[in-house]
């Protein structure tokens, strides 16, 4: 599968026009892919996921974050539709379900031309924003602009599983889909020792380039040497932890946790379903018996008690960017194979695939101290709560971005998923979720003293 935006690294602060409306109008098109040939028509109205929007809100939200935060926002101009861009204004995570839900979402008719006004609009913000915008912190790299390329990617990656929930028999599946991955057995399990050392977290305000607040600034963290996974837990390993009775036994998790499992009534991944006496697995657009050796996609809660099971811990956040781009005479690389751009020769993100591959498949992929498949094939939970540096400001353009999150309920996540798009794909990027949210494309791996 071909995506139609181009594949390229983070863009540099500075706006040049042809290039952002071409970077723009791409987003825009694997936009329309996913909504007019991946969503089935009588899914518009549906949120397979109960605790999140409609697909209806994700495509009006696209389109109005776009004149809210650049049109209205950064050039003072009148927007398009006000009622609309109140309703599709901000696509949060509700925890609750039904939480900031409506009855009365507006027809796909409506909500197409809507689109089609505010694409009209962006477009031509877009065109004079570095000359006209009377609010010049909206400038500050460039902000407002690359807020607007970035958030699009972002949403892409949400809508895609949202997808995946959805039943087998209604989805529509690319003709030139790649076949999956899915016999083999995984690498044996193995720890690698990562001696003490600084892991650089972050970046500079000054390097002048484009990212999310919570990215900054650039911090230093002393780690003392730790022992990490080799390999990404993968699926045959955490069917052990499910044989196990692990999601009966109390002393493997937290008790918030295992009150939620219980209340909930959850006895295995959120992907895996029993099937006479097998286990499947649900890809984006089949099920598949469950494949061995893929990365096992869990909730963070679920992810501890299965480290504690085997007498581990997740790693914090500073320790994976140690495993990951740290070298052993003292420096660090950009990514983890070495200096350089995220490139897919190197990792499953970048929507080269929709689904993973086993875990030790791009051994080029591996960092300095031998840990693989650390940038793509799900992203990964770690220890740390998602929680600002020193010296974080908000940004101009998206205030409300992190802040709200910064509650002690959501855990950081590194790395990028098969779906990540390529400018997100950077070391320092920084995904969050709740520790109890099970549908996000996330692995894990064990770490210890």
């Amino acid at each position: 599968m071909t995506t139609p935006w181009p594949r390229s690294a983070s863009p540099p602060s500075r706006v040049d026009r042809d290039d952002v409306l071409q970077r723009w109008r791409d987003g825009r098109a694997f936009t329309r892919v996913l909504f007019d040939q991946f969503l089935p028509e009588d899914a518009w109205f549906e949120n397979p996921i109960p605790v999140r929007h409609p697909f209806v809100f994700y495509e009006g939200h696209l389109a109005a974050f776009g004149v809210n935060t650049l049109v209205k926002g950064a050039l003072g101009r009148p927007g398009v539709d006000a009622m609309l861009e109140r309703l599709f204004e901000r696509g949060i995570d509700p925890k609750d379900e039904g939480e900031g839900a409506t009855s009365a979402w507006p027809t796909r008719a409506r909500v197409a031309d809507y689109v089609r006004r505010a694409e009209a609009a962006i477009e031509t913000a877009i065109t004079t924003v570095a000359r006209d915008a009377p609010r010049r912190e909206f400038l500050e790299r460039n902000e407002a602009v690359h807020t607007l390329l970035e958030h699009e990617l972002l949403h892409q990656e949400t809508l895609l599983y949202m997808l995946r929930e959805l039943p087998t028999a209604v989805k529509r599946r690319p003709a030139d889909l790649e076949a999956l991955q899915v016999a083999g057995t995984p690498p044996a399990p193995r720890r690698v020792a990562i001696p003490a050392g600084c892991a650089t977290l972050g970046l500079d305000r000054e390097s002048g380039t484009f990212a999310w607040d919570n990215e900054f600034p650039r911090i230093e963290s002393d780690v003392p040497g730790f022992e990490i996974d080799v390999f990404p837990v993968a699926n045959a390993d955490f069917l052990e932890f499910v044989d196990a009775g692990g999601y009966r036994e109390a002393s493997f998790w937290d008790e918030s946790d295992f009150n939620w499992i219980r209340g909930e009534g959850i006895t295995h991944p959120h992907a895996w379903v029993k099937r006479g006496d097998g286990w499947w697995c649900r890809a984006q657009f089949e099920d598949v018996p469950l494949p061995l050796a893929w990365p096992v996609w869990v909730s963070r809660a679920e992810a501890a008690a299965y480290a504690r099971f085997r007498g581990r811990r997740l790693p914090t956040e500073a320790e994976w960017h140690r495993a990951a781009f740290g070298r052993p005479d003292g420096r660090e690389n950009t990514v983890p194979w070495g200096d350089g751009s995220a490139d897919t020769r190197h990792g499953n993100f970048g929507v080269a695939r929709f689904d993973p591959v086993p875990v030790d498949s791009f051994p080029s992929g591996a960092s300095a101290f031998g840990v693989h498949d650390l940038m793509g094939n799900g992203w990964e939970w770690t220890a740390s709560a998602f929680q600002p540096f020193p010296g974080f400001r908000p940004m101009a353009s998206y205030p409300r971005y992190s802040v709200d999150f910064f509650d002690d309920d959501h855990a950081v996540l590194k790395g990028a998923s098969p779906v990540t798009a390529l400018p997100l794909v950077r070391r320092s990027f920084r995904n969050w979720f709740r520790t109890q949210y099970p549908f996000v494309f996330a692995k894990f791996r064990t770490a210890g003293a």
